[in-house]
């Protein structure tokens, strides 16, 4: 039998991102469609119910992401639009550097800095150079931001709750977020506080 090189784990994308095509266990189990790939034998594959779970999360949000997008578009917001000013419209006015809207958001500075030039644009947000050294910039939320944002809301908080919250009990509400804390914690362990970007 022909032994094919694994795949890198960077092409391993979509539903079964960790796992082997089709059957989501290791090579030999179920369905798996694979020659012999000796250099993975030391993969934790998922189980079924962790492929389950993992395959559930994705397209649930998928499915959110969806859902809010189209909330959004009716007050002509995208949802990075929406992500942008939630950075924002908290803060005292001044404007936050784009370095530390960048690393709470976590985008890379190409699309961050695409998206501002196109926000500003359209009049939600204005930028200028740091007063106190000249070589950052500071972006600030404009008066018609700010109206998007308040005007997008209360839609955009009834749809979280339709879709999202009202699905789960208080205890698997403190569950989850003690698992996505955890998460974030281990991916992006300097995001800084949204209370404190300004």
């Amino acid at each position: 039998r022909r032994t094919v090189a694994a795949p890198r784990a960077a092409c391993q994308g979509g539903l079964t991102l960790p796992i082997s095509p089709l059957s989501g266990m290791a090579p030999g189990e179920g369905r798996a469609w694979w020659p012999t790939i000796s250099a993975v034998d030391d993969v934790r594959w998922l189980s079924q119910d962790e492929q389950a779970l993992w395959q559930n999360f994705i397209l649930a949000q998928q499915d959110l992401d969806r859902v809010i997008s189209a909330d959004l578009a009716g007050c002509a917001l995208s949802h990075a639009d929406y992500a942008v000013l939630v950075g924002l419209s908290g803060g005292d006015g001044s404007g936050v550097r784009v370095g530390r809207l960048r690393e709470w958001i976590g985008w890379e500075s190409s699309r961050l800095a695409h998206q501002l030039r196109r926000m500003e644009s359209r009049g939600l947000v204005t930028r200028s150079p740091a007063a106190d050294d000249g070589r950052g910039t500071l972006v600030a939320i404009t008066e018609e931001g700010m109206s998007r944002i308040q005007g997008a809301a209360p839609g955009h908080v009834r749809t979280v709750r339709a879709n999202f919250l009202d699905l789960m009990t208080p205890d698997e509400q403190a569950v989850l977020r003690t698992v996505f804390e955890r998460v974030a914690r281990t991916i992006t362990p300097d995001r800084p506080p949204l209370s404190g970007l300004s």
